[in-house]
């Protein structure tokens, strides 16, 4: 163990005042100026993390007691205490620490994921009022691209940020004329190099938020293709990050079996029969294989 020392409670909350975040603190109970029991209440309130042990050679009901209640003691030991017994409790706190550090975590993650969540809504919120297609287009490849990672046996965290990802992934469209995504013919060559521009403006505009996961790389890459057929970037194959080629997949999929401005719905059996074909050529054959059997054998449905 790290050992530090004090000679008195005074000495021991001013170390901790200073900076020091130590997982435990083992205090003797008969002490000068301060006893141990108010020690540890003291330290419970500057360094409430820290695991507290009392050490006493009158280990009355009274005093036990208020230890607990007052100090919150994790372990009480009586005095003279065997080395072997000191060494196991002090092993046991410091597990005792490491859980309560996890918990804090684990609770500080789940309200930045609440947080993050929040954000996402905004986002979906913001394209749904300047164009309704496509925030419909979103929610319905969002519940696509997670029914995939989850055929894929991807982790529950991969499978939520996939999920994220593909609820925003046509943010940067909020910057693309509504005529151009609205037109009900065919876009001239200029008029899809601005659109095909979303892609990049969605990277830019998520790449300086704190995400916990590279929601930009995701964003910017769901248009490319295993070939190298794709935009912006004309990545191959393994430069392609599966996030990525999973939101791809589930998004031409809803492309071709819904209602498009300037055409009307394919259905899925037109978007079967482009994974059947593309599947290994423009789209990673695990994922599209994955597609196929979600929609053949499991009878996915987008509603």
């Amino acid at each position: 163990f790290n050992i530090h020392t004090a000679r008195s409670g005074k000495e021991a909350i001013s170390r901790i005042n200073d900076g020091g975040g130590f997982a435990v603190v083992v205090s003797d109970y008969l002490m000068p100026g301060m006893d141990g029991v108010s020690l540890l209440k003291r330290v419970g309130e500057i360094s409430p993390d820290s695991v507290r042990v009392l050490l006493t050679g009158q280990a009355h009901l009274e005093m036990s007691i208020r230890a607990v209640n007052e100090g919150s003691i994790f372990r009480l030991l009586l005095k003279p205490c065997a080395t072997g017994f000191l060494e196991r409790s002090l092993a046991d706190a410091l597990r005792q620490h490491h859980l309560i550090q996890a918990e804090r975590e684990y609770y500080a993650l789940q309200k930045w994921n609440q947080s993050l969540g929040g954000l996402v809504h905004a986002f979906s919120r913001l394209i749904e009022s300047k164009d309704p297609y496509t925030a419909g287009h979103q929610q319905r490849v969002s519940l696509f691209a997670a029914a995939i990672a989850k055929a894929m046996d991807l982790s529950d965290e991969m499978v939520e940020q996939i999920r994220m990802a593909a609820m925003i992934h046509d943010i940067g469209k909020i910057y693309i004329p509504v005529e151009f995504l609205n037109k009900p013919g065919k876009l001239n060559s200029s008029e899809w190099d601005i659109v095909k521009m979303h892609s990049q403006i969605g990277h830019d505009i998520l790449s300086p938020i704190g995400f916990p996961f590279p929601i930009h790389e995701i964003i910017l890459q769901h248009h490319e293709r295993m070939d190298g057929s794709g935009y912006p970037r004309g990545l191959k194959g393994s430069e392609i990050c599966m996030k990525a080629a999973i939101l791809a997949v589930a998004d031409v999929v809803e492309a071709i079996a819904h209602h498009r401005p300037y055409r009307p719905a394919k259905g899925l059996a037109e978007a079967i029969l482009e994974l059947r074909e593309l599947g290994g050529i423009k789209y990673d054959r695990r994922i599209s294989d994955a597609a196929l059997a979600l929609i053949e054998e499991d009878h996915f449905q987008f509603e």
